[in-house]
């Protein structure tokens, strides 16, 4: 047999494996062709590959690994048991490992990981993290970005991978990366670190003490949105721990240039700007000032009057906390019109949870005083909030907040137009609040005593049926005292046939 013969051989059989790598990772591609695949013990055939002496069948044998890993946690379970991930982890680490294949071993890592806590774990206990540091550091940015991806992976199920991603020395080399040129690299680099921050106060002052705050905003305004969607998720998981970090985030001096993107064209942009002000807003008296005074609660009125669904919740929150601080604070929404604007938003919105989350920031607006409870009521946002609170449809939680709701405004609202027709239709658990704010404004007022018993609210208050000595029995018998006794008795049920049964007896001359 002649050298060429015996050469052929080897030419054969790397062609094969070469086809056959490159097959199964175009099959790997469609989902519906994975549970065949593993039923042919396709793991255990790729593995052996991963070492392979060609480079390109090692690194389409790694990305193959990587499509299947990432359809489901079964498939990244027999990635685990099949040990293949000290071989990817080895190759990584390795200096003259080919940047291609880098790449792929991180994705088969990122694939891994990103489907339970246990899994990642299993990427951190292989050493996976001291790897994936070392690409961090490489010169290739695609080497960088398929690690940072891998990282963010780990680091966003719970706060002790997290704690495991920052003890590996990771958070000096993100904030390095979202320096770099590369426009993809800066994304994945600032999701990782928005997936570190936002476990706890500990992890997110360590990416504080990096300097991130500084390098996320200088790139609020960068034009490509995927980018500001992950610098403004970040830049929020940063400020939501407490008060220092946010006012550290406030002093990078972000306002007001970040409201603009409240009208950026990509929704998730938008959302995540309403996030970073809302998280901001909800500390302290001060920040919420500071964010009336750039102009940022008339721009979260007018986001609330074009987006539409769940990229409106954060807004609506945004106001409740705002209006929560403080009567002047509240009194600022109520001038930016913020009032009706949360009536339409109560009025289109289908989901409970926004539903609910906007009852409790009219709670937050008109608890205050009677005037901010009648900016509330002239909105026609009671019937709404009692509508909520006595349907069946609705959510317990939706319930709770439209009831809490009610019963603070209630507690300070004296504009009667708003209350009376409530009495028709409130049960008695609100009823009580109601009667109670009649009680207070009539003996005070002659003119809304007459309108009380013209619009037939006086009638009804007599056919309420009260416990003696109960709280709403007292607040009858305070609005009766306003009230020449014969106009009572005129009112009270059963009196037209008391007349008729003294026609009756009447004995004429």
């Amino acid at each position: 047999m002649s050298q060429r013969q015996v050469l052929q051989v080897f030419e054969q059989y790397q062609k094969a494996r070469t086809q056959f790598v490159q097959t199964v990772a175009d099959l790997a591609a469609r989902p519906q062709n994975t549970e065949t695949l593993q039923n042919s013990g396709v793991m255990s055939l790729l593995r052996p590959l991963l070492l392979d002496a060609v480079p390109t069948i090692q690194q389409t044998a790694a990305l193959a690994l990587g499509r299947l890993a990432n359809y489901n946690d079964d498939l990244a379970e027999a990635v685990v048991k099949g040990d293949i991930l000290p071989q990817l982890v080895y190759s990584l680490a390795e200096q003259n490992t080919q940047r291609f294949y880098k790449k792929a071993a991180a994705f088969v890592l990122r694939a891994v990981a990103k489907h339970s806590p246990e899994l990642a774990q299993a990427v951190v206990d292989c050493g996976a993290l001291d790897a994936l540091v070392i690409s961090l550091e490489e010169f290739d940015p695609g080497v960088k970005e398929a690690a940072a991806w891998a990282i963010g992976y780990i680091a966003r199920h719970n706060a002790q991978l997290s704690q495991a991603v920052v003890d590996a020395g990771v958070v000096p080399l993100l904030v390095l990366c979202i320096q770099e040129p590369e426009i993809a690299l800066k994304r994945v680099a600032a999701s990782a670190l928005s997936d570190i921050a936002k476990h706890s106060p500990e992890l997110a002052q360590t990416v504080v003490d990096t300097g991130a705050i500084a390098h996320l905003a200088q790139m609020i305004l960068n034009p490509d949105a995927k980018l500001k969607r992950q610098v403004f998720s970040a830049l929020s998981q940063i400020a939501k721990h407490s008060v220092d970090v946010a006012e550290m985030v406030v002093e990078a001096e972000i306002f007001p240039a970040a409201l603009v993107c409240l009208k950026d064209p990509d929704e998730y942009v938008q959302k995540n700007v309403a996030t970073l002000i809302r998280e901001i807003s909800k500390h302290t008296p001060e920040l919420s000032q500071i964010i009336v005074n750039v102009g940022g609660v008339a721009a979260v009125i007018d986001y609330l009057g074009d987006s539409k669904g769940n990229v409106r919740l954060p807004g609506i929150m945004m106001l409740g906390y705002v209006a929560t601080h403080s009567e002047n604070l509240a009194m600022a929404v109520i001038v930016s019109k913020g009032v009706p604007q949360l009536a339409i938003c109560l009025e289109e919105e289908q989901e409970d949870h926004i539903k609910a989350a906007t009852a409790w920031a009219f709670g937050q607006i008109g608890r205050h005083t009677p005037e901010h409870a009648k900016a509330v009521a002239v909105a026609n946002v009671f019937p709404k909030l009692l509508n909520l609170y006595l349907d069946t449809e609705s959510s317990e939680d939706l319930q709770v907040k439209a009831k809490k709701a009610l019963k603070s405004i209630l507690q300070k609202c004296t504009y009667l137009p708003a209350l009376e027709p409530l009495l028709y239709e409130a049960p008695s658990n609100i009823l009580k609040h109601i009667i109670c704010q009649f009680s207070k404004v009539l003996p005070h007022d002659s003119k809304a005593r007459r309108l009380f018993v013209t619009s037939g609210g006086l009638k009804k208050v007599q056919e309420i049926k009260a416990e003696p000595g109960s709280a709403i029995q007292e607040y009858i018998n305070a609005i009766n005292s306003c009230y020449p006794e014969e106009i009572v008795r005129y009112y009270s049920p059963g009196y037209s046939e008391t007349l008729l049964e003294r026609i009756d007896n009447y004995q004429p001359v």
